[in-house]
């Protein structure tokens, strides 16, 4: 049977911890599988926490993939009847992974990127600003903030290094990370807040002027 070449295109999937990024990237790679295209994963290796080779997320669904060192090592590793691309936790390659994304959709193939668009100290992370920019579809996920249960879209250090040398990359999952809102997001516990008011006074003051942070 003859099946026509599809045009190339970047997907990226963003949001916070918890957000279900690996989830709708798993979702995604599953039904190109029952439409009978061939798909590869590629995570970074230093994404170890669950699996050396599959991509999971953290409800256990999980699929098979390769782990990388640098991202241009995906372009050697991709078959030529590949179809569909994932690249799993994308902000932990630098930025040559937009260039590899670039040229894999140039190649017709769909490319499905999923990763964290800020770290936590609340600032874009790695190349997520670049992929997000060439992207042809852009998926923003939030999460549910673990302190007053407003969609959460920044992620919170609960544990390891947190003051302001500290490294970007910390490798963890519950154990270390929560899910925050923006006015329950502390990067710092030593830094002071732009505003003085409580933390109760910032959402008395959304909920009486409607902003809430949820979506129309």
């Amino acid at each position: 049977m003859f099946h026509k070449t599809l045009p190339g295109f970047i997907e990226v999937i963003c949001g916070s911890m918890f957000s279900g990024k690996t989830e709708e990237l798993l979702r995604r790679l599953k039904r190109a599988q029952i439409g009978r295209q061939k798909v590869q994963v590629f995570k970074p290796a230093i994404d170890n926490r669950y699996s050396t080779d599959h991509v999971q997320s953290h409800d256990s669904s999980r699929v098979p993939s390769r782990a990388i060192e640098k991202a241009m090592d995906i372009l050697s590793q991709v078959d030529d009847n590949t179809r569909v691309v994932g690249i799993d936790e994308a902000q932990f390659f630098d930025d040559t992974v937009v260039e590899v994304a670039q040229k894999l959709a140039y190649r017709g193939i769909r490319v499905i990127v999923a990763g964290l668009d800020m770290d936590f100290r609340g600032q874009p992370f790695g190349p997520m600003p670049k992929l997000l920019a060439v992207a042809e579809q852009v998926t923003k996920l939030s999460a549910v903030c673990v302190v007053c249960g407003s969609p959460a879209t920044r992620t919170q250090r609960v544990t390891g290094p947190m003051g302001p040398e500290a490294p970007r990359i910390a490798v963890g999952a519950k154990e270390m990370y929560e899910a925050r809102c923006r006015f329950c997001h502390e990067p710092f516990e030593s830094e002071i807040r732009m505003s003085h008011l409580p933390r109760s006074s910032f959402h008395q003051t959304s909920l009486e002027t409607g902003h809430t942070g949820e979506s129309a």
